[in-house]
């Protein structure tokens, strides 16, 4: 495997964004790649950050990530936080490290803005996400939003 990269979604690459898949058991856990754009679309400048995940020379499309920066998490001005808010990884490539990644991309550009924490969302359940989460070092917080499990990775 070739160290993969983001990609912005542009006009070239939306296509190859909007035809990542997740497995099917997987999709009631993570809003399809459309969803996400549209969301990313009516949100105020910056606050969304999507990014297409690519690998190989060919810059084949392995998975989506969409990032939020300083969202006011209670919406009273009280509390701003960062975070992963989709990560959509294709089926036929998961478990490859692409997750990892993903994870390690939004850390790092979050660190870069001057953020100390990474928070996430999950679904919870047999096949939902949290183990990976957890394998990866988030701590739950305690707290939910809506009907997901909030957790939270400290970031050296």
């Amino acid at each position: 495997m070739n160290r993969p990269r983001l990609e912005e979604i542009t006009p070239r690459n939306l296509d190859a964004a909007l035809g990542i898949r997740v497995r099917p058991d997987q999709e009631h856990a993570v809003e399809p790649v459309a969803h996400s754009l549209a969301e990313a679309y009516v949100r105020p400048a910056g606050v969304a950050w999507p990014r297409l995940i690519v690998d190989g020379e060919d810059a084949r499309p392995v998975g989506f990530l969409m990032a939020f920066l300083d969202i006011d998490w209670h919406g009273d001005g009280t509390v701003f936080r960062s975070g992963l808010w989709r990560l959509n990884i294709a089926a036929a490539q998961q478990g490859r490290g692409y997750g990892r990644f993903a994870v390690e991309s939004v850390a790092a550009e979050i660190r870069r803005r001057g953020g100390k924490e990474l928070y996430v969302t999950w679904h919870p359940g047999p096949t939902g996400p949290e183990g990976f989460y957890l394998g990866l070092g988030f701590r739950r917080t305690g707290e939910t939003s809506g009907d997901q499990t909030v957790g939270v990775l400290e970031l050296p």
